[in-house]
């Protein structure tokens, strides 16, 4: 197998697809600054597939490092692309830290790419570019809507810029895969999501809640229009989403690919609240989780989950983990740090 570059590797989504690319017989070099994961990752990733991925602390801001660092791994057959910043609440506060750090990112690879003779590029997308959908479950063709939040909209100009650069470049491919909200954590909890300081997604909190490093857990409202007021999202297991972004790639590698553009939605179909996800947590671990309802946040979308025929029929991919077992292996995890604590 061929050689890969995964920017944001040591991130959460990033060490997940490491293991699954090297189990599959791929040679992985990272590419990630640490701005929000720890290089003890690698530990995690090498522990788990016995063998340590090749990695460089370079910012993908810095384009002569890149195309330094891209001069001596000549042969690399594809670039996954998770590096970005990914907060909604963040990202209403500092949209130009947001924009900097995920467009020039994107832009000095896309440039470097046939530069050093890369063709495919798979590249990590969201659901928030549907915005609040007219139609749920949502599929690939539904509209573009106005993004909600600074985070949102640079997925959505990230997407333009890949099709606009496909279009100027005939030897260039690309897969958009959007996410719909990763959770969990690997089975054998030697990787997990770690965010540094405060977590912004919703299960690493309830995890450190339950644990005791956090008081209570904030529910962002209780009053918009679902059963029990809470927002409605589609979790799916992160080693599900990780497996996706390997099958995407060697479809490119292949030339299998039906145009050199491609769309597929990852989730799971299913779209669950906040407060009962927080009660399957709370009954399949046998934890109690603190809780408080407090206002909305901006940027949030009130319900979205995923219509993902297309990635299961086109693709050959599916969400295999039920989300029970997924917030078992994310409970798991975080038991896993407190001992390394201790």
């Amino acid at each position: 197998m061929g050689k890969v570059i995964v920017t944001g590797g040591t991130g959460y989504i990033g060490s997940h697809t490491v293991v699954e690319l090297q189990q599959a017989g791929y040679e992985v070099l990272i590419i990630d600054n640490l701005s929000n994961s720890n290089v003890e990752v690698l530990n995690g990733i090498e522990a788990i597939t016995r063998i340590r991925p090749q990695f460089e602390n370079l910012d993908c801001l810095d384009y002569v490092g890149l195309d330094r660092l891209l001069s001596k791994n000549e042969g690399v057959e594809a670039i996954i692309h998770f590096a970005a910043s990914k907060a909604v609440g963040e990202s209403v506060e500092k949209p130009l830290l947001y924009y900097r750090n995920n467009l020039v990112s994107l832009m000095n690879l896309l440039e470097l790419m046939p530069l050093h003779g890369i063709k495919n590029i798979v590249f990590s997308s969201s659901c928030t570019v549907y915005g609040q959908p007219d139609k749920l479950p949502v599929s690939e063709t539904a509209p573009i809507k106005p993004a909600l939040s600074p985070y949102g909209n640079t997925k959505q100009i990230c997407e333009e810029i890949i099709r606009d650069t496909l279009h100027a470049n005939a030897g260039l491919r690309s897969i958009l895969l959007r996410y719909f909200n990763p959770i969990g954590a690997h089975p054998s909890a030697l990787i997990g999501e770690l965010p540094n300081g405060v977590p912004n997604n919703l299960v690493p909190f309830v995890t450190q809640t339950a644990i005791g490093l956090r008081k209570q857990l904030s529910v962002f409202g209780d009053d918009y229009n679902t059963p029990d007021g809470s927002c409605i999202r589609d979790y799916i297991n992160v080693v599900d989403l990780a497996k996706a972004h390997v099958v995407a790639m060697k479809r490119m590698i292949e030339q299998k690919s039906k145009t050199r553009l491609e769309t597929f939605n990852l989730g799971t179909g299913r779209g669950l609240s906040v407060l009962e996800l927080l009660k399957i947590f709370q009954e399949v671990n046998q934890v109690e989780v603190p809780y408080k309802i407090v206002n909305r946040r901006d940027g949030d979308i009130e319900q979205v989950w995923a219509n993902p025929d297309k990635a299961n029929n086109v693709l050959g991919w599916k969400a295999q983990e039920t989300v029970e077992d997924t917030l078992k292996s994310a409970w798991k995890w975080e038991k896993h740090l407190a001992e390394k604590r201790k």
